[in-house]
């Protein structure tokens, strides 16, 4: 069954589940898009996989290029799993997961072996960072829906930035266990590259050739670069203004035009956190992430 199908079959079957209790409601539509996401993981070359607000749209927007380079694409084909594999077959199918609705498909929460055999793209954040962005990305962009069968505070929730930030189920000590799960996954996995947004932001040419050449694919030198010029911040910030890439969905728009904290592409600063608390609030921060595993290089406060 295709993509689309799995896709059409799920907006079907919860149309029918609607007079169900929310809790039931949920629990089926998460089982759904685990199977949508199963179907993928097993036809992907490689697996990039992350929390959300990680920098997964800027690193995508550089791998887009960088194919779209490899195959002479057109630049505003966004990389959508197997969609620039359908263009040219010697591009990959990358599947971009936060492993979430996976979990309930499979029915283990905490194992990660329907990965085995997979090459994986780890790509962490200093989790303060992480969560402040994801503050903002609930309270600007995040549906309604998507709140709900995801665990966050409701749409229209009275909760400010502290708190969400502290939160067990979307804060940084919720972020804190997904890290630490993975760095124990490791030796099971083994073919895993973990790529630090932070590295990116310092060298990003560095660290995208280091994905190409774990993930099979051979670019030149000037192919890279002019990837990474690409997705500059600012060319970024200007595609997202002029919705660029066809077929994205809302991935990479504003959710208001005229509010800067809507949109996808933000602020991307290494750091960030310390702008919204006191020192003494950056020091209890500092403490969770203390519970971090070092092979994350995050902790004593720095990123």
């Amino acid at each position: 069954m295709a993509d689309k199908a799995l896709v059409v079959v799920r907006h079907i079957i919860l149309l029918l589940c609607f007079w169900l209790p929310a809790v039931r409601r949920k629990k089926v539509e998460r089982w759904l898009r685990g199977r949508e996401e199963f179907r993928k993981l097993q036809r992907s070359d490689w697996v990039l996989m992350s929390w959300g607000k990680s920098g997964r749209t800027w690193l995508r927007v550089m791998l887009s290029r960088a194919y779209q380079l490899k195959g002479g694409l057109n630049p505003s084909e966004l990389l959508d799993f197997d969609n620039l594999k359908q263009l040219d077959s010697r591009l990959p199918a990358v599947f971009f997961t936060h492993n979430n609705y996976l979990r309930d498909y499979t029915g283990d929460p905490h194992s990660k072996r329907h990965f085995r055999g997979k090459r994986i793209v780890l790509l962490v954040r200093d989790p303060r960072d992480v969560a402040v962005s994801q503050f903002f990305q609930w309270q600007f962009r995040m549906r309604p829906n998507k709140k709900f069968i995801n665990g966050y505070p409701p749409h229209g929730a009275d909760i400010d930035i502290w708190d969400f930030v502290l939160d067990k189920e979307v804060g940084v000590p919720r972020i804190v266990d997904y890290f630490n799960g993975w760095a124990q996954a490791i030796p099971e996995l083994k073919d895993i590259l973990i790529v630090r947004y932070e590295d990116m932001r310092s060298d990003p040419g560095d660290v995208l050739g280091k994905i190409m050449a774990f993930t099979g694919t051979q670019l030149k030198a000037e192919q890279l670069q002019e990837a990474v010029d690409f997705a500059a911040y600012d060319n970024m910030k200007k595609m997202e203004q002029d919705k660029f890439f066809k077929g994205s969905g809302a991935r990479v728009k504003p959710g208001d035009k005229d509010n800067p904290q809507s949109f996808k592409v933000r602020k991307a600063k290494v750091g960030g956190y310390r702008d919204h608390f006191t020192d003494e609030q950056c020091a209890q921060l500092d403490q969770m992430v203390a519970q971090l595993d070092p092979l994350f290089g995050y902790g004593g406060g720095q990123p």
